[in-house]
């Protein structure tokens, strides 16, 4: 009995768990151009959804840039926080844990002054917004695929829980 309490456990965290886990973005910012100077990542930003649970990818040359995260003031004038606070992996990935405005700058030389090397960002609470709902079906055999889901779903559950 406890060898089918394996993979029924298995079978009811992979279909109630699975699809919120891939609804995350994972966002290269700058796409292929990377983390770099003289982009400008308000353009690439601009048409962006982010989302809690979404996670930035900043890519760079390592030792070329850094990203600091900033405050609105420090972003506006690029001012540089303490060389502690840098993430310098050239490869960091930065997930968007709670909503509101974001600020990211690099530190090194005048990257965010004079060429740019800033981006800022706003993160909207949950996940993405579910699709409209599809019209109702003008007759039974159009809502077959639906039903069989749910009917299959339901048997999982029964199942897991005759087993356990």
């Amino acid at each position: 009995m406890a060898s089918m309490k394996s993979p029924v456990i298995f079978a009811i965290v992979a279909v109630v768990v699975l699809p919120t886990l891939t609804m995350a973005t994972e966002f290269w910012v700058g796409d292929t151009s990377g983390w770099t100077v003289n982009f400008n990542y308000q353009d690439w930003a601009k048409d962006k959804v982010f989302h809690v649970g979404d996670s930035l990818v900043f890519n760079y040359t390592m030792g070329f840039h850094n990203v600091f995260k900033v405050d609105g003031a420090a972003f506006k004038d690029c001012v540089i926080p303490p060389a502690n606070e840098a993430l310098t992996s050239g490869h960091d990935v930065i997930p968007l844990q709670a909503p509101g405005k974001k600020w990211y700058i690099c530190g090194v030389g005048d990257h965010c002054a004079k060429k740019g090397q800033k981006l800022t960002i706003t993160v909207n609470d949950g996940a993405a917004p579910a699709p409209a709902p599809a019209p109702a079906p003008t007759d039974a055999a159009s809502g077959l695929g639906t039903s069989v889901y749910h009917v299959l779903m339901a048997a999982v559950v029964a199942v897991a829980l005759v087993l356990l």
